[in-house]
């Protein structure tokens, strides 16, 4: 989506925001209170939103991002952050440049949904995680509970992907963690408020890396 996304991503998502978004964020990744000076991996971090919503505890954090333009963004609200160890990578989240078993925790918020291979990705974050490591996610999933919803993703879908930078209306993103081997800890089902019928599903939760 380039340029125009990077600029209107922030005004176009700050009522999600305000309603539900920031406190559902700021809810899971007070889960990472824990994680003492590993170093936590955030993929797809576009221009920002979890930043605010690190514990203090988390002090080595690195930032993928792979659109030029929303590290742009990124970085420019990273100089008001706090001074917290903050690397930003330009990566592909199925290709990152950190070795195997190198991070504490991962979070994924609002970005398997458009990973152009999940599988993959779910198979490179487990391998970058350490054993007994977090992946916490917060993403938009297949409307299953409502069928009449869910015929209509699958209608709008190839021509959404095209349009939002490859975002998949009907991906079942917690059976994928699960199906990738990680072990779920908690999950959490329920519609975003607001937003349009066919982003409204939602799972967010912890999964684990088995020991």
């Amino acid at each position: 989506m380039g340029r125009f996304m990077a600029l209107v991503y922030d005004g176009m998502t700050r009522r999600a925001e305000e309603r539900c978004l920031a406190a559902w964020r700021s809810d899971l990744l007070a889960s990472l209170a824990g994680v003492g000076t590993g170093r936590v991996l955030e993929i797809g971090a576009g221009t920002g939103h979890n930043l605010p919503h690190y514990p203090e505890a988390v002090s080595m954090l690195v930032l993928s991002e792979p659109d030029r333009f929303m590290r742009e963004r990124l970085r420019a609200k990273l100089a008001q952050a706090s001074a917290k160890r903050v690397v930003v990578v330009d990566a592909v989240a199925d290709r990152l440049p950190l070795g195997d078993a190198s991070v504490a925790a991962v979070v994924a918020t609002l970005v398997l949904c458009s990973v152009a291979d999940q599988g993959g990705t779910l198979a490179e974050l487990k391998r970058v995680l350490r054993p007994g490591g977090r992946l916490v996610f917060l993403e938009h999933v297949a409307a299953d509970a409502h069928p009449r919803r869910l015929r209509w993703q699958r209608r709008i879908e190839p021509v959404w992907k095209r349009l939002a930078g490859n975002c998949h209306l009907t991906r079942r993103t917690a059976q994928a963690i699960t199906g990738a081997g990680f072990e779920m800890e908690r999950l959490v089902e329920e519609d975003f408020h607001p937003a349009t019928a066919i982003v409204r599903g939602s799972v967010r939760g912890v999964a684990r890396k088995p020991v």
